[in-house]
C-alpha cells in the first residue's frame, strides 16, 4: 500500500449532509445531519442549522481540521529547554 493510499485511509472525510428534524430540545428550523467517518469504521454524527451550502462548508472545515490535527501539521512547536543559568559562586 502506497504512502498516499494509506494517508488517505487515515484520513476524516465527509460522508453526509442531509436535511432533517430539528433535534429535540432546540427551536428553528433548516437543520442538517451530518456524517463525517475516520478509517473506514469510526464515525462523527453532528447536526447544525442553516443552509444546506453553509452547513457543508462548515463541516468541510471540521474535517479540514481535523485532518490537520491528526497529522500534526498544525500547532505542533517543538521546545528545546534552555540550560538554566546558575549563580555566581562565591569563591574566595
Amino acid at each position: 500500500m502506497t504512502e498516499e493510499s494509506l494517508e488517505q485511509r487515515q484520513s476524516y472525510e465527509v460522508v453526509s449532509v442531509r436535511p432533517t428534524e430539528r433535534p429535540a430540545g432546540t427551536e428553528g428550523s433548516n437543520w442538517h445531519r451530518y456524517v463525517i467517518k475516520f478509517g473506514g469504521s469510526k464515525s462523527i454524527q453532528g447536526c447544525r442549522q442553516g443552509d444546506l451550502n453553509v452547513v457543508t462548508g462548515a463541516v468541510e472545515e471540521i474535517v479540514t481540521q481535523l485532518n490537520e490535527r491528526h497529522r500534526g501539521k498544525r500547532g505542533r512547536v517543538h521546545l528545546v529547554p534552555k540550560p538554566k543559568k546558575m549563580p555566581p559562586s562565591n569563591v574566595r
